[in-house]
């Protein structure tokens, strides 16, 4: 009898005792606002943004609602306007664009290698077309950043990152989020650190930092943040910029700090489980993996293979064939969008443009989360009974 899989592809592991002390402590004083602090706190907000900013290496941190809501931030920050055109991926989720068209600018979209990369070759061709990037690592893919630098400082474009899948990742042992003018991060509870959601922006620019910590809503109590500009920065700017207000509070930053303090083993144990996925997969026919370069420190907390060239049927086979043994799988070939997989086609607010090299390579894509509630054990399970199904589908075809 053929195998299954019964474990959960959406249930995390609990958080951590420290964790859940820390909010105990919040709630136990009540004081959940960033700024509701007693003379001489500090508050875990604050505090989370000074220890994140010196674990990336950056000047200033600031801690939001939610990674999009860091992202519409950023893109506010550095002066995109309405009607501007803005540059990202075609292979990202709809939160990048959307930040986009939050700020009422229009998404021009670079498309997608084989590497599930933004194509180096179309954002150069494209390069005259806006002044800023933003800049999604999708699914954790970091591209060659020395070239994307290369390419976007010779073209004047500003560069924000797009964290939300790769805190914890490098390039060249430069922390991912650390290469652009601004890093965004997710704390969503799918990401790599657990609040529920949350966000956290990062700059070695004073005035974007000082603009983003007004956006955020912080009133004139900036003075209160550890890891933000002198106040004379925020005396040029903070009559001209706009409070739309996505603080972080007390309680979330509580949960975090103890979690990213613990990042590095995490991403131990999400790596053994990618790996132990990836050997599984491999010379898989008619299954291409996605070879990870060795600049890059990534973190595996999903994993994607294609199915290049098959016919749109024989790939939904293959995931009804997996989930019918316990095996997940999101396609973003679908000709609707299914949860988190709609396509740069997908999103109306956004014009239309063609990327037939991009659309047959998302075509191919197939994503699966990899959670640390999995065993390694687990993780080769599943690497069998993919490596199963999608042999039986292909020897068929």
């Amino acid at each position: 009898m053929s195998e299954k899989f019964t474990g959960s592809f959406t249930q995390q592991e609990a958080l951590p005792e420290a964790a859940i002390e820390a909010a105990l402590n919040v709630l136990r004083h009540g004081r959940l606002h960033r700024y509701n602090v007693t003379e001489a706190e500090l508050g875990e907000t604050a505090l989370l943004e000074q220890e994140f900013a010196a674990q990336v290496g950056a000047k200033y941190c600031l801690a939001v609602a939610s990674g999009g809501y860091a992202l519409a931030t950023a893109l506010r920050a550095i002066g995109v306007k309405h009607g501007d055109r803005v540059l990202t991926n075609a292979f990202t989720l709809a939160p990048v664009p959307g930040s986009i068209a939050a700020v009422g600018a229009t998404p021009v979209f670079v498309g997608v290698t084989e590497e599930l990369t933004i194509d180096l070759e179309d954002l150069a061709a494209k390069a005259d077309q806006a002044s800023v990037l933003m800049l999604s690592h999708m699914r954790g893919h970091l591209c060659d950043m020395d070239r994307l630098m290369q390419i976007c400082d010779a073209a004047g474009i500003t560069v924000i990152e797009d964290c939300a899948h790769t805190m914890g990742a490098a390039w060249n042992g430069v922390a991912s989020g650390r290469v652009g003018a601004v890093g965004c991060y997710s704390c969503q509870t799918y990401k790599h650190v657990n609040s529920g959601e949350g966000g956290l922006l990062i700059t070695d620019d004073p005035e974007i930092a000082a603009r983003a910590i007004m956006l955020s809503g912080s009133y004139m109590l900036y003075e209160r943040h550890l890891a933000a500009p002198d106040p004379e920065v925020f005396e040029r700017v903070k009559y001209e910029t706009p409070n739309i207000s996505g603080r972080m509070d007390n309680l979330r930053a509580a949960i975090l700090r103890p979690q990213l303090a613990d990042l590095d083993r995490q991403v131990e144990r999400w790596n053994a489980r990618y790996q132990t996925v990836e050997a599984g997969l491999r010379d898989t026919p008619g299954l291409t993996l996605v070879e990870r370069p060795q600049a890059e420190r990534y973190v595996g907390s999903s994993i994607q293979f294609l199915l290049l060239d098959w016919s749109a049927d024989s790939i939904a086979e293959v995931i009804s064939r997996c989930a019918r043994r316990g095996v997940e799988l999101k396609w973003f070939g679908g000709a609707e969008p299914a949860g988190f997989t709609s396509r740069y086609d997908s999103w109306r607010y956004a014009a239309a443009q063609s990327l037939p090299k991009s659309d047959r390579i998302l075509a191919a894509i197939l994503d699966m989360r990899v959670p640390l509630t999995f065993s390694l054990e687990d993780c080769a399970q599943i690497a069998r009974i993919i490596r199963s199904e999608v042999g039986t589908v292909y020897q068929a075809g």
